[in-house]
């Protein structure tokens, strides 16, 4: 424990994903809060409601991404009421662009932006470190990123249903848990279509396996501890 930080800031080094499908958008996220290497929130909900059909992923520092996601929610909701309609995905993500492009100094939060609207359907965007905004038919996000740029590129496919892209966000996200340190928990995902908003968790022991998680420990030290009788040494 003398290494632990424990007066580090809260950080989501986390795995953030959006991904748009034939009549909408899914958007998950895993669970994990770090401060330093210690696991401060193992059930934190990464995915933030901005308005009634507009969601944010947060990743980064904990602290900025909530602070920008208040700020947000509170200028969108002035802009309902002064237009009397709801704001489009793209004028929250373009509002959330700004605030961290005006900021890019000072905060240390990635975006991804995830809604549907009456004008352009389901939407993505992304706002990386720095205050870019880059609509992608799906967008990663977060330390666990680095583990699904490939897997994405070959498993994403235009014209999913909503299932199917439920499926793949989950996946993808269970993949990142299994390799990245800073990943981990349950997966949350947010389903956003012309009917409305639907929330999905899924707990750990319902999310796929991978590779060595399935294996035996072999030979390790507990096998040496635990045997009745000293192992005697080869000479």
């Amino acid at each position: 424990m003398d290494n632990l930080d424990l007066n580090a800031s809260h950080s989501m080094g986390t795995t953030i994903i959006g991904a748009t499908y034939d009549s909408g958008v899914v958007l998950g996220a895993d669970s994990r809060t770090s401060t330093g290497m210690y696991v401060a929130n193992r059930a934190s909900d990464k995915i933030t409601q901005l308005t009634d059909n507009v969601y944010i992923c947060r990743s980064g520092s904990a602290a900025d991404s909530q602070v920008v996601s208040d700020y947000v929610r509170y200028y969108l909701h002035q802009y309902t009421i002064q237009l009397g309609q709801p704001a489009t995905v793209k004028v929250a993500s373009s509002l959330i662009r700004l605030i961290a492009y005006n900021n890019k100094s000072m905060l240390e939060t990635g975006m991804i932006v995830g809604g549907w609207d009456a004008y352009e359907g389901g939407r993505i965007y992304s706002v990386p470190l720095g205050g870019t905004l880059l609509e992608q038919p799906f967008a990663i996000g977060g330390s666990g990123s680095s583990y699904l740029y490939g897997f994405l590129d070959q498993a994403w496919k235009g014209g999913m249903s909503k299932d199917e892209a439920e499926n793949l966000v989950v996946k993808a996200v269970s993949l990142a848990i299994a390799r990245d340190s800073a990943s981990g928990g349950v997966v949350r995902t947010v389903i956003i279509n012309s009917d409305g908003v639907t929330r999905n968790f899924h707990s750990g022991d319902t999310l796929p396996r991978w590779h060595e998680e399935e294996l035996e420990p072999r030979n390790s030290l507990l096998d040496v501890v635990s045997s009745s009788r000293p192992v005697p040494m080869s000479s």
